[in-house]
């Protein structure tokens, strides 16, 4: 395994790092592109450690929709927070976008690093928090009722010297908002039409957007 950039399993000191990952008892599996890793409503009872490769997650929604949710490349964990709650099931399918590497922990494993390795604790308490961060920013995208309203906010979030670069093309952002293309990209033609934004990437109504959103 080589974990080290891993955000929960990184800084350790070198002099520590074999008696680490001997002391984890994982298991090492490996998926092809498209396979999936772990299905909405699987039982989280390792965690999962993405050490090769990258993969997509996205939820079915109450509609019987795809949402996509997000990209996530190696090496991270996934779904780290789960291993310990009341529900312990994967919140979202998990894909892999090429071949991959997952190193499985058993929840045992987990515990006794928690509770012996301080420096195991903080990272794995501040990786949480911050993913907190993000499922509270995807919270109030999803909250916002209009496509427009949604790639406002997107903007805003994503902008420096009033301008902006997507980092998903527009198929992707439309799987990302849980919208058809085609009303994405109606909605940005009309964006530009209000003089909101341009097409290359500037943000010219500050206010016009902040509507967008409150609409």
């Amino acid at each position: 395994m080589n974990l080290e950039l891993c955000p929960i399993c990184g800084n350790l000191p070198e002099s520590e790092r074999a008696t680490f990952y001997q002391k984890l008892k994982a298991v090492t599996k490996t998926y092809a592109k498209d396979d999936f890793i772990a299905h909405q409503g699987d039982t989280v009872s390792s965690l999962y450690l993405l050490s090769k490769g990258s993969v997509k997650t996205e939820m079915i929604t109450e509609s019987g929709g795809v949402l996509a949710v997000e990209v996530i490349a190696a090496p991270r964990p996934l779904a780290p927070a789960f291993l310990f709650a009341e529900n312990n099931s994967f919140p979202v399918d998990v894909i892999a976008l090429e071949p991959c590497e997952v190193v499985l922990i058993p929840k045992a494993s987990v515990m006794h690093q928690l509770a012996t390795n301080e420096k195991f604790l903080q990272n794995y308490m501040a990786f949480n928090a911050n993913r907190t961060q993000f499922l509270s920013e995807r919270l109030q995208l999803l909250s916002i009722k209009t496509i427009k309203g949604k790639l406002a906010s997107y903007i805003l979030q994503r902008s420096a010297n009033h301008r902006f670069a997507f980092d998903r093309n527009q198929t992707e952002l439309a799987e990302y908002f849980g919208v058809a293309r085609p009303s994405l990209a109606r909605s940005l033609t009309e964006m530009v039409d209000d003089g909101a934004i341009s097409r290359d990437g500037q943000i010219l109504n500050v206010d016009q957007l902040k509507k967008y959103i409150i609409s």
